[in-house]
C-alpha cells in the first residue's frame, strides 16, 4: 500500500505547542516528554541541558539565570516559528530561573513530528533559537571568585 502524506497524522497539529514555561524550580523530563506525545508523532527529539562543572576552560562554583518580563511571549514567538517550518505535532521547552547546582537541568525542550528526520531539525531549531534569542542571562561564579555575565541562552 503507498504512504499518503495526506493523512492528517503526517500533518502539523492544529495546537501543537504543548508547554512553555520559565520556573524557579526543579525540572520534569516526565512532564516534558508527556506533554509531547501524539499517537500520530513518529519521532521525538529531546534536548536537556544541564549546568556543567566549568566553562571557558575555569571551574564554575555557582550559577545564576535571570529572565525579562517578557520571556516566555519570546519563548511563544519562537515556538510558533519553529511549528510554522516543520509539521509539529506537540512541542513543549521549559528554563529554569534563579540559583543552580551542578549537574541540574537548566532547560527541556522536545518536540514529536510524524517522522524523526523533521523532529530532530524542529527540537534542533527550537533550542538553538531560545538560546540565542530569549531574554535569559546566566551569571556564572567560578571557583577562583571572578565572575561572568552570559548574554541570551
Amino acid at each position: 500500500m503507498a504512504k499518503s502524506h495526506d493523512h492528517p497524522g503526517e500533518q502539523a497539529a492544529e495546537h501543537p505547542i504543548k508547554l512553555l514555561a520559565v520556573r524557579d524550580a526543579p525540572l520534569s523530563l516526565d512532564e516534558v516528554f508527556t506533554a509531547v506525545g501524539d499517537d500520530a508523532a513518529g519521532g521525538t527529539a529531546l534536548f536537556v541541558g544541564t549546568v556543567r562543572d566549568h566553562d571557558g576552560g575555569a571551574d564554575v562554583d555557582r550559577l545564576s539565570y535571570s529572565a525579562h518580563p517578557t520571556v516566555e511571549e519570546e519563548m511563544r514567538r519562537i515556538a510558533e516559528r519553529v511549528c510554522a517550518r516543520h509539521p509539529v505535532r506537540a512541542l513543549a521547552a521549559l528554563h529554569r530561573v534563579g540559583d543552580l547546582e551542578i549537574g541540574d537541568r537548566a532547560v527541556i525542550v522536545a518536540v514529536s513530528c510524524p517522522h524523526r528526520a523533521e523532529a530532530f531539525e524542529a527540537c534542533r531549531m527550537l533550542i538553538d533559537d531560545l538560546k540565542h534569542e530569549v531574554p535569559i542571562w546566566k551569571h556564572q561564579t567560578f571557583a577562583d571568585g571572578t565572575q561572568e555575565w552570559v548574554g541570551a541562552c
